[in-house]
């Protein structure tokens, strides 16, 4: 009995060992394959990628650096706008023919549920200095909110009463978003006799010389097809949360309209478009075909479709326009919801491996180069720094 109870033992033994050695050395055929896919893919595409990171940062650095000169020598030898293009003031020289030298413009807000600043940007639109006959204010409410819409057209209706010429806008559907609710806008029939068009989005208010200072820089120079200001954030509410929120806002800002904007402007007539705050030509917009949805950035695609038709666009840094400031915790961090990129953040996290496995797996210094890099891209996803130029 004990000799058969121990050969059953070892019977039961070696069935539970075989597959411990059996799964012990799948183990270590996965392991080789692994060290293997490592060493001849992994490995390589790693170092591929850090010397491209070591070439973008170059890259960019240059870029940078040309840049800062260009907007130092810009403002060292005062080449501002008005002394590189004709600008004169609009006069109305024959009082006969009333307010006809005068160009029409359009005054586009497109808007979503923007319960806390809709009175403020359309007042602004609303006070704008122009001849009331020159001039349409068109309200573009793609809210979602019943309760919002009636006020939204309330306000539109209080200004009408009052003389000014105001369009009141909506659609069946948000389709295309802000790029959808602007081409649905350019559809109606008055637009068409409208040289010029001014956008501001809801948070935006103009001073009311704004047409005035921007619109003869396109009237006396046929080749402009964008004359683009710079924002001005400030707090409706003063609370020192938000006063600090708006000066690291627009120290964020400082870097995109002063160098690159103007340099942009200065050397080659081109920039990318913020999206608002900023008087297009009609033409200009119909002729590259009008506002397209394929992309998030439908103001940079406009841009450069009609930069490559030959148009010309004007950086204006001395016409500030206002630019509310989310006035509470809640809206803010929506604001900034809105602005969280999630490609620059998949960047950062690539460029952060390959930083990682560049200073645990090799003897060079590459990582000095990556590391600050994945940095930039994580400050820009997370919008600590950046603009954002589309809504």
């Amino acid at each position: 009995m004990q000799g058969g109870g121990r050969d059953a033992f070892f019977r039961v033994y070696d069935g539970l060992s075989s597959p411990m050695v059996f799964a012990a050395d799948v183990g270590r055929l996965l392991l080789r394959a692994w060290q293997q896919v490592r060493g001849e893919l992994v490995v390589p595409l790693l170092r591929a990628a850090v010397v491209a990171c070591m070439v973008m940062s170059v890259i960019v650095l240059a870029e940078k650096v040309f840049l800062g000169i260009v907007s130092l020598v810009v403002k060292l030898l005062r080449r501002r706008p008005e002394r590189l293009y004709r600008c004169d003031p609009i006069v109305q020289h024959d009082k006969e023919a009333g307010s006809a030298a005068f160009p029409m413009v359009l005054v586009q807000i497109p808007m979503y549920n923007e319960k806390e600043v809709y009175q403020l940007s359309i007042g602004a639109a609303c006070r704008l200095t122009w001849p009331s006959d020159r001039l349409i204010v068109q309200v573009l409410d793609d809210s979602t909110d019943s309760i919002i819409k009636e006020l939204v057209k309330s306000e539109c209706e209080k200004w009408a009463k009052e003389g000014i010429n105001i369009k009141y806008e909506t659609r069946k559907d948000r389709a295309g978003y802000k790029a959808g609710n602007l081409r649905e806008g350019m559809k109606h029939g008055y637009v068409q006799t409208c040289e010029f068009v001014a956008m501001f989005d809801a948070d935006f208010q103009p001073a009311p010389d704004f047409l005035v200072k921007t619109i003869p820089f396109l009237v006396h120079n046929p080749r402009l097809a964008l004359v683009q200001t710079r924002w001005k954030f400030f707090a409706d509410k003063i609370i020192a949360l938000f006063e600090d929120l708006s000066l690291m806002q627009e120290m964020t800002m400082d870097y995109h309209f002063k160098v690159e904007q103007e340099a942009g402007s200065s050397l080659f007539n081109f920039f990318g478009y913020n999206g608002t705050a900023g008087v297009w030509r009609t033409q200009a917009i119909l002729e590259p075909g009008g506002w397209e949805d394929r992309t998030t950035a439908e103001d940079m695609d406009l841009a450069y479709r009609a930069g490559l038709l030959g148009w010309e666009f004007l950086y204006v840094g001395s016409i500030k326009v206002k630019s509310e400031l989310p006035s509470t915790l809640k809206a803010y961090r929506s604001q900034q919801h809105r602005w969280f990129y999630r490609l620059e953040i998949f960047i950062g996290m690539f460029l952060l491996v390959s930083a990682c496995y560049d200073y645990l797996c090799r003897d060079d210094y590459f990582y000095f180069f990556v590391l600050p890099q994945s940095i930039m891209y994580f400050a820009v996803g997370f919008q600590f720094i950046g603009l954002n130029v589309s809504d």
